[in-house]
């Protein structure tokens, strides 16, 4: 997991340097990575949610949306990183009404409808879970967004982990991609970058 993470960062710093090197220069002051303007990532998607109904970014227009990619058998780096959202919405207050928290499974397979409408919002009710409805759109949305997923073989064959990335994206009210959201920053940092974007 080491080489697609490492490119990740790297394709995350050449953006960084390219919009430097334009003269762009972040209005505000971000703790995580700020891809403001890059064209690295994707700009929408197309997902299903646990009423099948098909989801895109314009949906959540006027909200600040963090999306993040993982599966609901995962052990530690899922719960953990939903846990951290949810800490984080509590810290925002009132203003967590304005934010829009999207968990994209990269378990189709395994995270039906029926689990993602349960397991997601025992974290907060206003998270939603998102699945890609075939094979070909999770390879899609995964390589939009530069997610490295991979099946690690368990004891029997249902019984698999995935490693994937841990990282989160952060869009503003306007649907422009603007973070990259490193993995256990802590919900205070994550709740004072999206006191940030919620000001613009």
């Amino acid at each position: 997991m080491r080489n697609p993470l490492y490119r990740l960062g790297s394709l995350i710093a050449a953006s960084i340097l390219g919009l430097a090197l334009l003269g762009c220069s972040p209005k505000a002051s971000f703790t995580n990575v700020d891809i403001t303007g890059s064209t690295a990532f994707g700009k929408e998607f197309s997902l299903l949610d646990p009423d099948d109904k098909t989801r895109t970014l314009e949906d959540f227009k006027g909200k600040v949306v963090v999306m993040f990619f993982g599966y609901t058998q995962c052990p530690d780096v899922c719960p953990t990183t939903l846990t951290e959202m949810e800490q984080a919405m509590n810290l925002l207050g009132p203003q967590s009404n304005q934010v829009q928290v999207l968990f994209v499974t990269v378990d189709p397979q395994r995270d039906t409808a029926a689990i993602l409408k349960q397991y997601v919002p025992a974290f907060d009710p206003r998270f939603l879970g998102l699945r890609p409805a075939d094979d070909a759109a999770l390879e899609k949305v995964t390589k939009d967004f530069k997610i490295y997923y991979k099946k690690v073989p368990g004891s029997s064959p249902g019984s698999y982990t995935i490693d994937h990335t841990a990282g989160s994206y952060a869009f503003d009210r306007n649907g422009q991609l603007r973070l990259f959201i490193k993995h256990a920053q802590g919900p205070q940092t994550l709740a004072q970058d999206l006191k940030e974007l919620l000001k613009q």
